[in-house]
């Protein structure tokens, strides 16, 4: 008889188990606590998404629309995407429950997974987890920086070393149609240095893109291509100069990448990525950027907005290269151990008593030896174990063990709950 074969978990996708879990609870912990004291509330939006939402919002031309969203047609007959990125999430929602009718500037932020339909590699991953936040209703610089310091923030109360800032100005609908007619006459004229094929493509239907290509060829062209800074309108001049300004008083020190232009369509004025300072493909950790069209494309009306988001995959990743994450521990954990069926039901009484006082507490499994079970406390790390035997429920006490120090002591119940809270 033929065994049926093993189910795993779909490539690119990965399970999320103890300890690394408790990494990530505290990743995702210090990313929400910093939010918040910037003024942003948490949001959250459903997984699956209109895929008209995506279409219109992000651009059909774009990759993630083109060949990586996930896109089905219901049982209802309507086609449904899950959510690849978060702005447009967010945009469909501050708009559908009437949030620009409340004061502005909205501050939010978000953590969850998106999913793309990728090629999976090192640090791209099908399901994917990020963290963003977003800036609603505020034309001004102060937004761009702002936002920009929040990611930065972020990053270094993680303890990230060695990252860069890289930021560019894209311009908006007035100033870049110019820039890309002159971006476009040049690149046709060294189309034989195009090498890559999405490259050759994107010139017809979104030459910005080809800025971001990372193949060696495309870049040496692009380095040398015009700018969109040189063909900035003097709005959007005057915006880029006062944001590069708020950022050296915030003592943020960023380079100028004239060829940072992000991958999504609704992109304006502002742009930029946070780096770590070393060689790599797939190395942003943080990136974003001003989206001043997006809310009016979907139905609002015109509507500043800023935001990033972040790769909690590579943020982790990186941590771990740079020695920075501990094997994360709960200080105080108490196994309760029992001889008999009466002391393991007294245990189980006890249990709910210290759980009360917020100690974790774990009953050690029944029909074991009590070395047994201590063996099992060990296993799990704990810091104390109390054992209950026919002494102890006569005498309603406890004998109480430091694993740490090795001190047993027979305790009644509060001076045991004091023990352990130290």
């Amino acid at each position: 008889m033929k065994n049926n074969p093993k189910i795993q978990n779909p490539r690119g996708t990965f399970d999320i188990l103890p300890p690394k879990s408790y990494t990530w609870k505290h990743v995702e912990t210090t990313l929400s606590k910093i939010a918040e004291v910037f003024g942003y509330s948490p949001i959250a939006t459903p997984i699956i998404e209109d895929s008209k939402l995506f279409t219109r919002g992000v651009g059909e031309g774009t990759d993630i629309v083109e060949k990586e969203t996930y896109t089905f047609e219901d049982r209802g007959g309507d086609f449904i995407s899950l959510r690849p990125e978060g702005t447009a999430p967010i945009c469909r929602a501050y708009l559908q429950n009437g949030m620009h009718n409340l004061p502005q500037p909205i501050r939010l932020y978000y953590t969850g997974p998106f999913f793309r339909y990728d090629r999976p590699q090192a640090g791209r991953y099908r399901q994917l987890h990020q963290f963003g936040s977003e800036l609603i209703g505020d034309p001004s610089s102060a937004s761009d920086a702002e936002i920009i310091q929040l990611a930065w923030n972020i990053l270094t109360s993680l303890g990230i070393k060695n990252i860069k800032l890289l930021i560019n100005s894209i311009g908006d609908s007035s100033c870049r149609k110019n820039y890309i007619d002159q971006l476009t006459k040049y690149l046709n004229h060294h189309i034989d240095s195009l090498s890559h094929k999405d490259c050759i493509n994107r010139l017809k239907t979104n030459p910005l893109r080809i800025l971001d290509c990372k193949e060696k060829s495309c870049k040496n062209l692009t380095q040398k291509a015009p700018t969109s800074v040189e063909f900035l309108c003097a709005e959007c001049l005057t915006h880029w100069n006062q944001t590069k300004s708020l950022l050296s008083i915030l003592s943020i020190e960023y380079t100028v990448d004239t060829t940072l232009v992000r991958g999504l369509d609704y992109y304006t004025r502002t742009v930029f990525e946070i780096v770590p300072d070393t060689a790599g493909q797939q190395n942003t950790l943080a990136a974003g950027g001003r989206y001043d069209g997006l809310i009016e494309q979907l139905g609002g009306v015109p509507t500043p907005a800023i935001g990033f988001a972040m790769g909690i995959e590579r943020t982790i990743e990186i941590m771990q290269s740079q020695d920075l994450l501990d094997t994360p521990n709960i200080a105080k954990k108490l196994t309760i151990t029992h001889i008999g069926e009466e002391a393991f039901q007294y245990a189980m009484q006890l249990a709910g008593v210290f759980r009360d006082k917020s100690i974790v507490t774990i009953v050690a499994p029944k029909n074991r030896s009590l070395k047994s079970q201590l063996r099992f406390a060990n296993s799990l790390l704990s810091s104390h174990v109390v054992i209950i035997g026919e002494s102890e429920i006569n005498n309603q006490t406890l004998l109480l063990r430091d694993l740490n120090s090795k001190k047993q002591d027979e305790l009644d119940l509060q001076t045991a709950i004091n023990q352990i809270s130290k």
